[in-house]
């Protein structure tokens, strides 16, 4: 169409031109004529200018059509690119729906291994130890409390599934390192706790008592000196971590949130380990803490020191004692008069004292 309307332009300036000479020189009104193609030659002036802009823009469409087709092409690119890119978010999505069944599916199954886990650990204890004396459903934790006397002990045991991390604590004697103390049972009813059970091991000074060795609470490094002896501790995550810390760094890598120190270890992965020399064959009343295989916490606390009604428990013994509850893990905490256990507002078990002492720790279960 273009082509079309340049060509007859020019054809027509050429006739307009062709005519104006012919006329100039076959007039006998010669100057006349001549004034007349004078007049004239703006407008063939004008005329040229036209046509060259026509060609001008001519090759300007030609350029724009050229450039209209590299754009097509661009287009039909990215609509490719465009297919392509939504098949592979499909294909991902496909496969990130597939890869969440499947975690859910393993959630289920751990779940019902859980509590298929925990269905078969209750029902050990209750086979050697009768049915709990106590139970408390709590929204952060679940405690069922078994008397020892069924298994030859004086004393009680507690194990406790947590919904919530933060339920179990260390707590110090009315918050405070160096105190006067407070008993488990004061500890237990201060906090609002359902079960309560003395904690580390401690030293006095100035008539004030000091925790030893490494406490933690909250995840705050109160003491760290002593770091021959075992440390036992809870995670952020709830979880019984402990054995043997040098390092605050340590402390920090475990996620510790509470902990204690006392001295020996019992049991690491369901093995037993070796009774330092100066702990072996004594019967003494105890305090111990450990987990199951599911991760359920275990506080037990037993009599000693009372003839004709408890003498206590070796270590040795404990240790083959939980080994027959399923125990994987397990610590002492300090024992001997210290040892008390506090459930639902009551002090259940009978220190060897007599009453219960003064300590700087003690650990509590939040219902």
């Amino acid at each position: 169409m273009r082509t079309r309307i340049h060509v007859a332009l020019g054809l027509f300036v050429s006739m307009l031109a062709a005519f104006f000479f012919a006329f100039l020189f076959s007039n006998p009104l010669h100057d006349q004529t001549m004034h007349a193609a004078q007049a004239l030659e703006p407008t063939k002036q004008t005329l040229g200018s036209m046509l060259h802009d026509m060609t001008a823009i001519e090759q300007s469409y030609e350029a724009m059509g050229a450039t209209a087709s590299q754009a097509a092409g661009h287009l039909s690119e990215s609509r490719q690119a465009l297919a392509e890119l939504i098949e592979s978010v499909s294909t991902q999505t496909a496969i990130d729906e597939a890869q969440r069944q499947a975690v859910d599916q393993l959630v289920a199954t751990s779940q019902q291994h859980a509590k298929e886990t925990e269905d078969t650990l209750d029902q050990i204890l209750t086979n050697m130890l009768g049915e709990p004396i106590g139970q408390s459903f709590g929204e952060r934790s679940t405690v069922k409390v078994f008397s020892l006397k069924e298994a030859g002990y004086r004393g009680y045991m507690a194990k406790v599934k947590l919904h919530d991390p933060s339920a179990v604590k260390l707590v110090l004697s009315n918050n405070k390192v160096g105190d006067k103390g407070e008993t488990t049972s004061q500890a237990g009813r201060r906090t609002g706790a359902v079960l309560a059970i003395n904690g580390g091991g401690f030293a006095r000074e100035n008539g004030l008592l000091y925790p030893i060795g490494i406490t933690v609470v909250d995840g705050e490094i109160k003491t760290f000196y002593r770091t021959d002896l075992s440390f036992i501790g809870f995670d952020n995550n709830g979880k019984l971590v402990g054995g043997e810390i040098t390092t605050e760094e340590q402390i920090k890598k475990l996620n510790v949130m509470q902990g204690a120190t006392f001295v020996p270890s019992l049991l690491k992965d369901g093995e037993k380990l070796t009774i330092p020399s100066a702990w072996r064959n004594k019967k003494e009343p105890r305090t111990l803490i450990g987990h199951f295989s599911n991760g359920d916490l275990l506080f037990i606390v037993i009599d000693g020191r009372q003839k004709g009604y408890s003498e206590g428990v070796t270590l040795e013994e404990a240790q083959d004692k939980l080994l027959e509850f399923k125990v994987r893990d397990a610590y002492t905490l300090d024992g001997g008069g210290s040892s008390a256990f506090y459930y639902n507002g009551k002090l259940l078990n009978s220190p060897s004292d007599g009453r219960e002492r003064r300590l700087p720790t003690n650990f509590v279960v939040l219902p």
